[in-house]
């Protein structure tokens, strides 16, 4: 159910407001496979780092439109937590999103590359592979974004020759929960690179510190970012901190310091459900003057 709609700074709500029971919320016809829209294509691999998380391994996936035939760069998302966004039958459902919404002309021809966290192999038999998803994703600091400038996104345009514009504001992160609050750090980091984001129930909470973000943003210079944030009411309450009131403090201190965002609050939980159903919406307004 959304609760409540904090106004967009510069920019009327693009939003319905249909109302749902908790973690009730349906996806639309946007996230639907539709008659007569060309599909785009996913291809899966793997991942390896060397320099910036050395030894780890990740899957990804990446998808071209349609409508991208490499004359021209398109531009770009990048998802972590990519398999939770890249699945056909998921609460997100992405690939069939931007399908719909790319052949309507609402948002520009955009290549998504979704990246899992990465993984360290183990080093016995019988022993299970370690996660580096919290290190990855709840650390502040450039870390992350480096990885993905100068290891994963070189290594995977020169592998499947794609053409990525190099305009940040034809550039877009997007996650859920701990890949939340990377999919900003990434942006707050390099906005030279990455310039609009999108952040479902995000984790700035003190995992590895990202409680501090509402103040920093009040005391640090404005940047050129757009943000789109989601959570709910029922959101996680423990011993790293109350997701709601995070994610409400995040909106208070973008609007404090006169950021172009977007802040759906709904009644659900830690889920993707009222964020999936946002999705078309939130990439229509994410989008909604990029007209290269």
């Amino acid at each position: 159910m959304i609760l409540k709609l904090v106004p967009l700074v510069t920019c009327i709500a693009l939003f319905a407001s249909t109302a749902f029971a908790a973690d009730d919320d349906q996806l639309g016809p946007d996230s639907q496979v539709q008659d007569g829209v060309p599909k785009g294509k996913v291809v899966q691999g793997k991942l390896n780092s060397d320099k910036i998380y050395p030894g780890t391994e990740r899957d990804y996936w990446i998808y071209t439109p349609a409508q991208y035939d490499g004359s021209k760069p398109a531009c770009l998302m990048v998802v972590q937590d990519g398999s939770a966004y890249v699945n056909a039958g998921g609460q997100f459902r992405m690939p069939v999103v931007f399908d719909n919404l790319i052949h309507r002309k609402e948002m520009p021809v955009t290549i998504a590359i979704f990246l899992n966290p990465g993984t360290i192999p183990p080093a016995e038999p019988k022993q299970a592979a370690r996660s580096n998803r919290s290190f990855e994703y709840d650390s502040l600091g450039d870390q992350y974004s480096r990885f993905l400038i100068e290891e994963a996104l070189p290594g995977l345009t020169a592998k499947h020759e794609l053409k990525l514009t190099d305009d940040p504001e034809g550039r877009a992160t997007c996650g859920i929960s701990s890949g939340g609050i990377c999919a900003f750090t990434v942006a707050w980091e390099r906005p030279d690179h990455f310039r609009k984001v999108i952040s479902h129930i995000g984790s700035f909470t003190n995992i590895r510190g990202g409680h501090v973000y509402p103040a920093v943003i009040r005391k640090t210079p404005q940047k050129p970012l757009r943000v789109f944030l989601q959570d709910g009411s029922n959101d996680l309450d423990n011993l790293h901190g109350h997701w709601p009131l995070a994610n409400q403090q995040m909106a208070s201190s973008l609007k404090f310091k006169g950021y172009d965002y977007q802040f759906e609050f709904g009644d659900g939980g830690h889920s993707g459900k009222h964020g999936g159903m946002l999705l078309p919406d939130s990439l229509r307004w994410l989008w909604r003057d990029y007209s290269k």
